[in-house]
């Protein structure tokens, strides 16, 4: 048993109860670098009081997600059992459990009643109710705060969008979910691309059984979209070089007055004189517009 690896999984979510109460099991029977677990799926579900479906489908889970990996087998009289390691790494990147620190002031007589008297020394006297009295009033927001707020409204409305095109049944801890993907929106990552990733997951992801399917806040998590940017950006570029070659074949039959110009659109001409790969004069001179 290890108390550094329970002590890691007890402080981060695992997104469900029965997901959380499976590795703190197998914690329990971990060494402290996470290896040395074996235990069969019968036995978790023995010991967990959890349905023989619910185990094999979250072990699968760990597996795909990178908690859990293989790292042996034993022989039993059954046959074999697998040996599994927990990734302290992958544990680490889980959202934590504990709520932010928050100065709560006073810890002996917290709760303020009454406003304070000011100083007694020099004869000032507090405020006449307390922030939270009804009849205090308060200022009203300054532009900046109500302009940032404005944003992060629209920021969110965003990336729920986003994560509306995820398939349904796999969307869990919206929350975190939502939060995921307005940090890639902010560090960088167009709206309209990560959207189209998650299409692109959702249709690729149609055919799929459903225990196949990755959870959203662990998809965001992983950043396993970035397949589907370098998938957009691949064909953003192939698709910049099929219109360079185009505008080159396109001033070739120009330098050559070529019978085929008289095809050549008067946008195409415009791009071309743009682009800089033909003249006016050479426009005209293959007896077109320019």
């Amino acid at each position: 048993m290890s108390w550094r690896i329970a002590n890691e999984c007890a402080e981060r979510r695992f997104g469900s109860a029965a997901r959380k109460q499976i590795i703190m099991f197998l914690a329990d029977k971990a060494s402290d670098d996470g290896s040395g677990i074996w235990c069969s799926k019968g036995t978790i579900q023995r010991h967990t009081e959890l349905g023989e479906t619910t185990v094999k489908r979250i072990i699968s889970e760990f597996l795909r997600e990178g908690i859990l990996v293989e790292t042996g087998r034993r022989p039993c009289r059954n046959g074999y059992t697998v040996v599994y390691r927990i990734v302290i790494n992958t544990i680490r990147m889980l959202e934590p459990t504990a709520e932010p620190d928050i100065d709560t002031g006073s810890t002996v007589d917290p709760v303020q009643p009454e406003p304070g008297t000011g100083s007694t020394v020099d004869g000032v006297g507090g405020p006449q109710w307390t922030p939270n009295h009804p009849q205090t009033i308060h200022k009203p927001p300054t532009r900046a705060s109500a302009r940032d707020a404005a944003a992060a409204e629209v920021g969110d409305i965003e990336a729920e969008k986003i994560l509306a095109a995820y398939p349904e049944d796999k969307i869990r801890d919206r929350r975190t979910s939502v939060r995921l993907i307005a940090a890639a929106v902010k560090a960088g990552v167009e709206p309209d691309d990560l959207l189209q990733a998650v299409k692109t997951y959702a249709k690729e992801s149609e055919g799929y059984t459903r225990s196949k399917v990755c959870f959203s806040d662990n998809w965001f998590k992983m950043r396993r979209w970035e397949k589907g940017l370098a998938q957009i950006q691949a064909d953003r570029e192939k698709s910049r070089e099929a219109a360079a070659k185009g505008r080159a074949s396109l001033a070739e039959w120009i330098h050559e007055r070529h019978p085929l110009c008289r095809h050549i659109t008067n946008r195409q001409i415009e791009d071309l004189i743009a682009s800089k790969l033909v003249t006016p004069e050479q426009v005209r001179a293959a007896g077109l517009q320019a």
